[in-house]
């Protein structure tokens, strides 16, 4: 199985505020979420260092033609942000499941969307 990671569980996992273990699987970011990532204000050395790893560990999708025109479907037909709708696509494309606790991504119909517990 195939999961896409966005940025939200990403940021997660990093500060440890998942409840269970990622299951084992392949896993990839969107590279808008790597962009997000590595551009995230006030990030620190140790937090860079970690996210490089990390992008190492994981597939990194690039922006393919299929995935700009789902994009612009998806941004036409659910006003999603930019950033949303490449995820989205990208999941979609793949046929992966995307993690994320963004509840209106759940909505989006043919997406394949998990949210995962946090310690709270």
């Amino acid at each position: 199985m195939m999961f896409v990671l966005d940025t939200n569980v990403v940021i997660y996992l990093q500060k440890g505020l998942l409840l269970e273990s990622l299951p084992i699987a392949h896993y990839a970011i969107s590279v808008i979420t790597e962009i997000e990532l590595r551009a995230y204000p006030g990030i620190t050395v140790i937090q860079e260092q970690w996210l490089k790893r990390f992008v190492n560990d994981v597939q990194v999708i690039n922006l393919t033609d299929s995935i700009k025109e789902q994009t612009i479907k998806l941004r036409k037909e659910r006003l999603l942000k930019l950033p949303d709708a490449i995820v989205c696509a990208t999941a979609l494309l793949e046929q992966a499941v995307l993690l994320t606790n963004d509840k209106k991504l759940h909505e989006i119909n043919g997406l394949q969307c998990r949210a995962l517990e946090l310690r709270i």
